[in-house]
């Protein structure tokens, strides 16, 4: 088993813990507070980087790859997610000339 890189070993996994767990917070409360279709899907993407922090960290202590593949993973999804979900908030835009969740509750009538 390969050991920890040096850079690593001064940080310990609960400060990483920490900043992983305040910035999935924060993604949190974007989602459920904010009203604008763009900052509730920024905060879903610092969820997923929060979530990726903490498989990094994770992977570097284990010494194991598969974290970090992992990661990669998630990283390719996202950007697909990314790709779609501007598309559908741009043509929303266009059609309602507004980015308000609360207003797209009436395109259902």
């Amino acid at each position: 088993m390969p050991a920890i890189p040096e850079i690593i070993q001064l940080i310990p996994l609960k400060n990483y813990l920490i900043l992983s767990t305040a910035l999935f917070v924060i993604g949190i409360i974007g989602v459920l507070t904010r009203r604008n279709a763009i900052v509730i899907f920024m905060s879903i993407e610092l969820m997923l980087n929060a979530a990726n922090l903490l498989l990094i960290a994770f992977s570097s202590y284990k010494s194991d790859p598969a974290g970090q593949v992992f990661v990669f993973f998630i990283m390719a999804v996202a950007a697909a997610e990314v790709a779609v979900g501007l598309a559908i908030i741009v043509m929303i835009y266009r059609n309602t000339r507004t980015t308000d969740v609360g207003f797209l509750n009436k395109l259902k009538w």
